[in-house]
């Protein structure tokens, strides 16, 4: 694999409460410099974001009911809507975990059914948090996001109570097979940890330490 081929697999991302406009434009500026995926931003970033990569081609990725999921269906739904009309052209979802485990599963079904019809022909990822997530409930989202029409199926916010492992990410693939796409994030820092993640059966890769893992990576 080369840098530019690895590149092609991350989303840049940038999601801290604190993030000023002028790392935002920073973010922007190395995901073009790079040939990042996309960059991976809250939704308050989008239109920014999107003014700043005009003609570039890159993907701006906003996030929705980020980063615990515990927003109304209704919020996300126009969260969604609000986001792809700004500019964005991928969005990453959070399910409401805590409707999962106390077993409204027809409920977590409707409302991703929900935003990926709210956001047309744009790309959703669903995030699992999966450090909060039994195995069973991993196979049972992952097959809620299939069944729903999602693009991708993510590991994690980052923001909960464990990142990627390359477990839950084998996990994920076997489930959705070659069907959908499989994004592992959440304590991704190194060149080592994005390659186990792409070994495990991640084709997309979140993470803001991707200049780092860039330069970390063997000369060509």
């Amino acid at each position: 694999m080369t840098r530019v081929e690895l590149a092609a697999m991350i989303d840049h991302t940038l999601l801290r409460a604190d993030a000023t406009q002028s790392e935002i434009a920073t973010l922007c500026d190395e995901a073009t410099q790079f040939g990042f995926a996309a960059v991976s931003i809250n939704p308050a970033w989008v239109t920014f974001c999107a003014k700043r990569l005009s003609g570039s081609g890159m993907n701006v990725n906003a996030t929705v009911g980020f980063p615990l999921g515990a927003n109304t269906a209704r919020i996300k739904v126009d969260e969604a809507k609000e986001a792809v009309k700004n500019g964005a052209t991928e969005l990453d979802m959070v399910i409401n975990v805590g409707a999962l485990k106390s077993g409204y599963t027809d409920f977590v079904e409707s409302e991703i059914a929900a935003v990926v019809k709210a956001a047309r022909d744009v790309p959703v990822k669903i995030i699992l948090e999966t450090g909060f997530l039994t195995q069973g409930e991993k196979v049972s989202v992952c097959e809620m996001s299939a069944r729903s029409g999602a693009a991708f199926v993510k590991t994690s916010t980052g923001f909960g109570r464990a990142g990627a492992t390359t477990d839950d990410v084998a996990l994920l693939r076997q489930i959705v097979g070659k069907t959908m796409g499989v994004k592992a994030a959440g304590g991704i820092r190194g060149y080592a940890d994005a390659m186990a993640m792409l070994a495990a059966g991640a084709n997309r890769i979140g993470t803001s330490s991707g200049v780092g893992i860039l330069k970390e990576m063997p000369i060509d």
